[in-house]
């Protein structure tokens, strides 16, 4: 019985010593197969292709609404109604505030009392004169007299003014836009109420290089983007380059875009003053053109690095034209490199890269 059970603690002990001696090398080879691919760089690539470039010239603006008014009343007065909210849409002739009206209609009753006693003066002349009670007949010059003798001539013009005074007691909107920076408050005499701002239509101004003005003309289309989320962009139109430079080298460029109803209801809405960025852009010839991330600095030369047999091969470049993504680019004339339609162009991890360093595609 002893002798049996040794020889099966021999086998279970034998057992044991081959899983974990199996175990151990299967670690080992998965800590080979690890590091190996931890020694070996993978890249993405490109094949070199001439297409369109789309030169972009990027500048810094500043929105403004098509138009801009602070509202106030013309007469002096106590604030009595506020009709109107912050950020609130008005049409054209929209009632904004009022003031208190008491004294203004209280002046309008005396003006059409006032009116009517000349109309009486001014009847009683006439008969004097010998002229019928409805005063028919009566010569323009005879009348005008005595119209001014009666004083009926200066109470219409007092009635009148009665009435303006009054009607300026409400304050219009004097065109369709949203109520900003309202600072009326009723039971209170306020120089300001408002600012009405339409933001239908927005102008953006900004300034090119002298050398860029070629590149920039009337009627052309621009892309416009708020700093604050510059995944929107808003397409416009240049309107005007003014045709001076200025003691800095630079022209001035307006260019208007519209306030688009669809924007999402998360993003940023467009809005008098904003910071914008604008692109202009003008579309070149065929060229070859690769991310900027292909593109590094050596040497104070612009190198690119190609494929070519499981190798990373260094090749000089010239950047003949830049925008915000891309370059276009032809080989070094100084130091005499040729790049080729076909070539297969590293894309990424350039800055690790060495000329002849082995590299894999993803």
């Amino acid at each position: 019985m002893d002798n049996f059970r040794l020889v099966i603690f021999s086998l279970s002990a034998a057992l044991c010593l081959t899983s974990c001696h199996k175990k151990e090398k299967e670690e080992e080879l998965d800590m080979e197969k690890h590091e190996q691919q931890m020694t070996e760089t993978y890249v993405d690539t490109m094949v070199l292709h001439k297409v369109p470039f789309d030169k972009q010239i990027v500048c810094n603006g500043r929105l403004r609404a098509k138009a801009k008014s602070q509202l106030a009343f013309t007469t002096q007065g106590i604030t009595n109604d506020i009709h109107v909210k912050e950020g609130q849409y008005v049409q054209k002739g929209a009632l904004i505030a009022s003031l208190d009206k008491r004294e203004k209609t209280r002046e309008l009753e005396r003006a059409e009392h006032e009116l009517e006693r000349a109309r009486v003066e001014l009847t009683d002349k006439l008969i004097g004169l010998g002229y019928n009670a409805d005063l028919e007949g009566v010569p323009e010059e005879v009348m005008k007299r005595a119209e001014v003798t009666s004083g009926y001539y200066t109470a219409k013009y007092q009635l009148q003014s009665a009435r303006n005074a009054l009607e300026e007691c409400n304050l219009y909107a004097p065109f369709s836009g949203r109520i900003a920076s309202l600072e009326a408050r009723p039971f209170q005499r306020n120089d300001k109420v408002c600012m009405l701002v339409d933001d239908s239509q927005f102008e953006v101004e900004f300034n090119i290089l002298e050398a860029e003005l070629t590149h920039v003309k009337k009627g052309q289309k621009v892309k416009v983007s708020p700093y604050v989320d510059d995944s929107l962009t808003f397409m416009g139109t240049v309107t005007e380059v003014n045709p001076m430079v200025d003691e800095k080298g630079l022209v001035k460029v307006m260019a208007v875009i519209g306030n688009p109803s669809n924007v999402k209801k998360n993003s940023v809405e467009l809005m008098d003053g904003l910071n914008v960025r604008i692109v202009v852009e003008q579309r070149m010839q065929e060229m070859f053109v690769v991310p900027k991330d292909a593109v590094v600095e050596r040497d104070g030369f612009h190198v690119i690095f190609r494929y070519v047999d499981g190798r990373a091969v260094w090749t000089y470049v010239d950047v003949v034209h830049s925008n915000i993504s891309s370059y276009a680019i032809t080989g070094s004339k100084r130091k005499e490199t040729t790049i080729q339609e076909g070539d297969i162009v590293i894309t990424s991890g350039n800055l690790n890269l060495a000329d002849g360093t082995e590299v894999k595609m993803n």
